[in-house]
């Protein structure tokens, strides 16, 4: 397919910065694609000199696919492409002694992460879920604005956030203690290093000579002054995003960062995508119309050639389970006369409570289904409990990974040894791990529990030993093995289909790691240490990524859907209060939940059907909401609504039956 003219744009301008403002469904990815193929050989550029960042390690697999089949292995080899975070990850590896790091650093993710606040803060906050969701989050505030603790002076901070900053420089310096690092370290802390370090600087900045980043809206403070740093003065970048779909705010992204781009960028050449290959012409006038209502720094307006299609139609219910019946009523009334197939239908929802009234009626209904955002492969047990004793072999001080597996499976180590254990570790001021080989144990523990903290403590030293000195998949087989974990399995499951289930998870992540230790022809060998530090990332990046290509109705947020398309989309809850989200009417913060609307209009390629309902339940009342604000925007004569649509004609009727009677005798094999 050849490039239209706004593309060819994008693609060909290199001699400075750019910006590619590109709408929904303009076909953004074959922007870079084309561009790091042009970089290569039309500027005669070695792939080893540019990187590609995005934030989700789908997005990356795909573009790194999609170069490969345009370059070809050879000329593709040295680029890197990557998330935001593997290449901040990189970027620690490599420097990990200026850093104050030892090589073999540990990544703690959100779970590790608020069990170690957990315990800092057991004295002040005794356990409270809601004050340690609110710290973590202001942890991981301050970190993504670039501030250290250090940085904090309580003089002038509330008093909240007074005692906040005294539990992110505990959190800080126990991270350190460990040889750890949180999520938004990754980004955090090459940023700062760049920004302080000039040879550092100039020395990544002659590594990567040229930059692309896509979805640039998401960018948050700290991503933008890494992207900054890393183009430096020469400022050979494209970044590509678009602000009618920023709706991250709520995790630190920025907006703005494409209007600071042109005051930091003087230069900057802004190219628009406008054409848009997904949509119906009338889909594409309603998502303008809308988006029009919120201010820009940048107009532009997204076309079609596909012809102007359906109207958009407002289905009324009384109430949720009423709502739920007549979206499936809809829905299978529509696959019977389209001849069409369960996964070309996307069911949208504001929030993921509002999902479990569709699983119930979807289910009852016998049609099968995917909530996307459900649990990752390594949300599973029994993933995670191979991932914790990968962890030790690799950082003996890990202790939150200790106290996962130390007692399964079960080794006649009770909770009581355990506190006993890290009592002593306090004591001594050392990891739990340690303390296991301390002469003092024998006066804290005894009997069974000494003995057996005692063996796990020599098996995975040697373990550790044989893994890193020589055949890692060896020994990690002979781990699994030694542990009896499958047999544990089959003793505590619910039923031998879930072991085996569990068994074959493992063996997929025992593939993995095998591959990675391996190395292939694209991807160096890994060390064991890198092979669990990039898992580790891997999960925490693609929770809620699904690979299912099955043919299922796919149930899913509006944020979860960005970068989807799908033929015929159902955007349920259309109601004020719910989209908008009340939260945001309150906050005045409406600009953002009409950008989601947005991304929602945009996912559909052929038709979209809005749902509201008379009355909700909440919080055990019964509401009457109003219909939201986003309905009233849209263009109405391009709207169905379902009190003021006209009854089909005869004809029009007639012709209907035809067709479902064709389509009943297809589906029936008959001629």
């Amino acid at each position: 397919m050849k490039l239209n003219p706004g593309q060819n744009q994008a693609v060909n301008y290199i001699s400075g910065p750019c910006l590619v403002l590109a709408g929904a469904g303009s076909g953004k990815t074959r922007v870079i694609t084309n561009k790091i193929a042009y970089l290569v050989r039309e500027c005669d550029m070695p792939a080893r000199y540019i990187a590609a960042v995005t934030f989700t390690n789908k997005a990356a697999r795909e573009m790194k696919e999609r170069v490969a089949q345009t370059l070809g292995k050879k000329e593709a080899r040295g680029l890197k492409v990557s998330t935001f975070h593997t290449l901040g990850l990189n970027i620690i590896k490599a420097e990990v002694s200026r850093l104050g790091l030892k090589a073999g650093f540990s990544l703690f993710d959100d779970k590790d992460s608020l069990a170690l606040l957990k315990d800092l803060t057991s004295h002040e906050l005794d356990g409270d879920k809601e004050q340690l969701a609110a710290l973590q989050n202001r942890i991981s505030a301050w970190k993504n604005e670039l501030i250290l603790p250090s940085h904090l002076h309580a003089a002038s901070l509330s008093s909240a956030d007074g005692e906040f900053a005294e539990f992110y420089a505990r959190y800080h310096n126990n991270l350190r203690a460990y040889n750890a690092l949180d999520f938004d370290d990754l980004i955090m802390l090459p940023t700062l290093l760049l920004k302080s370090n000039e040879q550092v600087r100039q020395k990544w900045q002659s590594k990567i000579r040229y930059l692309l980043v896509d979805e640039y809206q998401d960018t948050n403070t700290s991503q933008y002054e890494l992207v900054r740093l890393l183009v430096g003065e020469r400022a050979r970048f494209t970044v590509v995003g678009d602000d009618d779909q920023s709706i991250y705010s709520w995790r630190g992204a920025r907006p703005q960062n494409l209007v600071l781009l042109q005051q930091d960028f003087p230069k900057l050449k802004v190219v628009k995508l406008e054409q848009n290959y997904r949509s119906s012409g009338r889909i594409l006038h309603c998502a303008n119309i809308l988006i029009q209502n919120n201010p820009h720094v940048f107009e532009k307006k997204l076309f079609s050639e596909l012809g102007y299609g359906e109207h958009l139609q407002v289905i009324v219910a009384k109430n949720e389970e009423h709502e739920a019946e007549r979206v499936v009523a809809e829905l299978l009334a529509h696959k019977f006369m389209q001849g069409t197939q369960f996964k070309d239908y996307a069911i949208l929802y504001r929030g993921n409570f509002q999902s479990r009234i569709f699983e119930k009626v979807l289910m009852s209904n016998r049609i099968p289904y995917k909530i996307s955002g459900g649990m990752s492969f390594f949300g599973r047990t029994e993933v995670k409990d191979i991932m914790a004793y990968l962890r030790i072999l690799v950082n003996q001080d890990d202790d939150n990974a200790l106290l996962r597996v130390i007692n399964t499976p079960t080794r006649g180590i009770g909770r009581v040894s355990l506190e006993k254990l890290g009592n002593l570790a306090n004591q001594l001021g050392c990891s739990m791990f340690a303390a296991i080989f301390s002469p003092q144990l024998a006066e804290h523990c005894s009997g069974k529990a000494l003995t057996s903290i005692e063996h796990f403590g020599r098996w995975m030293v040697e373990l550790s030993d044989r893994a890193v000195r020589g055949d890692g998949i060896a020994t990690i087989r002979e781990m699994i093995k030694a542990m009896g974990y499958e047999e544990w399995l089959y003793e505590t499951s619910t039923s031998p289909k879930a072991a085996e289930m569990a068994m074959t998870n493992i063996s997929t992540l025992f593939g993995w790691i095998s591959d990675m230790l391996e190395g292939s022809e694209l991807d160096a060998p890994m060390t064991l240490q890198e092979v669990v530090n990039r898992l580790i990332l891997r999960d925490m990046l693609e929770r809620g990524e699904d690979q299912d290509e099955s043919d299922q109705v796919q149930l899913m947020t509006l944020h979860a859907s960005k970068g989807l398309e799908f033929p015929y989309v159902f955007m349920v809850g259309m109601e004020e209060g719910l989209l908008p989200h009340q939260s945001s009417i309150d906050e005045d913060n409406i600009d953002e939940e009409r950008r989601l609307a947005y991304v929602g209009i945009t996912r559909a390629q052929r038709q979209l059907f809005f749902t509201l309902v008379k009355e909700r339940r909440q919080y055990g009342e019964v509401i009457n909401p109003e219909p939201s604000r986003f309905l009233y925007e849209l263009p109405q004569d391009d709207i169905l609504w379902e009190t003021t649509k006209k009854k089909d004609s005869p004809e029009v009727r007639q012709q209907k039956n035809e067709i479902g009677i064709a389509n009943l005798r297809s589906m029936l094999g008959k001629k």
